[in-house]
């Protein structure tokens, strides 16, 4: 295949894949616009009036870039397992796999399809922050690559989940089970300064943690835990997962049975 063949194979893959969740962005996009402007009245405006100050900023403002990146997490992993496994249960990926295109173009283009669609998200939600908090970016450079590779982690997360997925029940159950409760405990609402010295180390291990915080630290120009090591956990564990979602598509897992 030549690059140009490349190109084209991966870019129609890709269209496909915006064109499929903006074809429906009353289910995509509007959900997580309505959800996070309530998390934006609820917890910003009720209840950090009550709170007060967090981490040395008003508390809308410190949420805010912990609910920008619990958006980009739940759409980025939404899209990518989602799509895949219709595509597994129509059997419409029979057609990719019989198509002149590499199992690497085939992973890209989903996951591709899976950061443009978190970026949207975070876009949006970004947007809506403002009519609520002043939003200044601190470091710009760190706010999208940490965007960036979140999104790049957790449709990667979708991207597994949805090769091992026997059914439409199995691609609720990581998000239910998993997610939401390293979501909610990652530091989106609070500082993990405010947690007992045993529950701090605990909270070190929740990946999410280093995500929020590291955009946090674009926006406010604070975070909880080291930015570099941050940056590096998210890189490392991407590259991991990549290599073990490409073997799982070489190998066909899921897709014989």
């Amino acid at each position: 295949m030549t690059a140009y063949e490349a190109w084209v194979a991966f870019s129609t893959l890709l269209i496909k894949e915006i064109r499929r969740f903006t074809r429906i962005w009353v289910q995509t996009l509007l959900p997580p616009a309505i959800t996070m402007s309530l998390y934006f009245i609820i917890f910003g405006n009720l209840v950090g009036s009550r709170v007060g100050r967090m981490g040395g900023y008003d508390y809308m403002q410190f949420i805010v870039p912990g609910l920008i990146m619990m958006a980009v997490i739940q759409n980025s992993y939404a899209n990518v397992v989602s799509s895949f496994y219709s595509a597994k249960f129509q059997r419409s990926i029979e057609e990719l796999q019989v198509a002149p295109i590499s199992h690497l173009l085939i992973l890209i283009g989903y996951i591709s399809g899976g950061v443009v669609r978190g970026l949207c998200v975070a876009l949006i939600v970004t947007l809506l922050s403002l009519f609520f908090t002043r939003l200044h970016l601190i470091h710009p450079g760190i706010v999208l690559l940490t965007v960036f590779l979140t999104a790049i982690l957790f449709s990667l997360c979708g991207f597994i989940n949805a090769v091992y997925a026997k059914s439409f029940d199995d691609i609720s159950i990581i998000p239910t089970f998993v997610l939401t409760p390293l979501t909610y405990l990652g530091g989106v609402f609070y500082s993990v300064h405010l947690l007992p010295p045993f529950w701090q180390k605990v909270s070190l291990l929740n990946p999410v943690l280093y995500m929020v915080d590291a955009f946090r630290y674009g926006v406010l120009g604070s975070s909880d835990v080291p930015v570099l090591l941050a940056l590096l956990l998210l890189t490392v564990l991407s590259l991991v997962l990549f290599v073990y979602a490409w073997s799982l598509l070489q190998r066909g897992t899921g897709l014989r049975e």
